[in-house]
């Protein structure tokens, strides 16, 4: 009951700021006016934000959040392009589930560069995480073999590009349209033979 009630206070606080800071502009907005908004304190407010840019990004780090649990449950014999681009396509459906709302809030941190600087942060673990799972999935070692990281990171790149394709089309481009083709693009670097190098494969010393 208590967890609920948490939960609650914290998608009122998310909404209301959301709104003002779509509506006003992320440097305009003060917290006295989100929390009034709300209709709860300052001190309600930092018990589960620290800033007003952790409302924002919140929002869409959320959507990322099962990406990896996602990548664990593909088929161990799937093309690494395939896996990926459904474990990425759980961030991007969430978008189109509330597509107006979610558009808004892309553009606003698109635009704003302390808000761009903070989701591209947060995107550090999500990369991390991808990373640790592609390595575990093609048996190899996270630490010392490139491809898994470079392969996360190309897919994080399909997320951001995505995104700002969508936003630049006013919502008018389709989500899973735009992942689908920017999947095209990079699966064939994804699913070459990523345990030999080039030298090895032609048989040089």
């Amino acid at each position: 009951m208590a967890q609920r009630k948490r939960q609650l206070v914290c998608d009122e606080l998310t909404s209301a700021a959301l709104q003002l800071l779509v509506l006003k502009g992320f440097d305009v907005v003060t917290i006295d006016e989100i929390v009034a908004a709300a209709g709860v304190s300052r001190r309600t407010f930092f018990r589960y934000f620290a800033s007003k840019e952790d409302v924002v990004v919140q929002f869409l780090a959320d959507m990322g959040a099962g990406m990896r649990e996602e990548l664990a449950e593909r088929p161990a014999e799937e093309r690494p392009s395939q896996a990926l681009l459904h474990a990425v396509s759980v961030p991007i459906a969430a978008c189109g589930d509330q597509s107006e709302r979610a558009l808004r809030v892309v553009q606003l941190i698109l635009r704003t560069p302390a808000l761009l600087a903070r989701f591209l942060e947060r995107q550090e673990h999500w990369r991390d995480e991808l990373t640790v799972e592609l390595a575990r999935r093609l048996d190899l070692d996270p630490d010392t073999d490139l491809y898994p990281r470079l392969a996360a990171g190309m897919a994080l790149t399909v997320i951001n590009t995505v995104l700002q394709r969508w936003s630049d089309s006013e919502g008018a481009e389709d989500l899973m349209e735009l992942i689908d083709r920017a999947f095209a693009v990079i699966a064939p670097a994804l699913d070459a033979d990523k345990r030999k190098s080039p030298r090895a494969r032609s048989g040089r010393d």
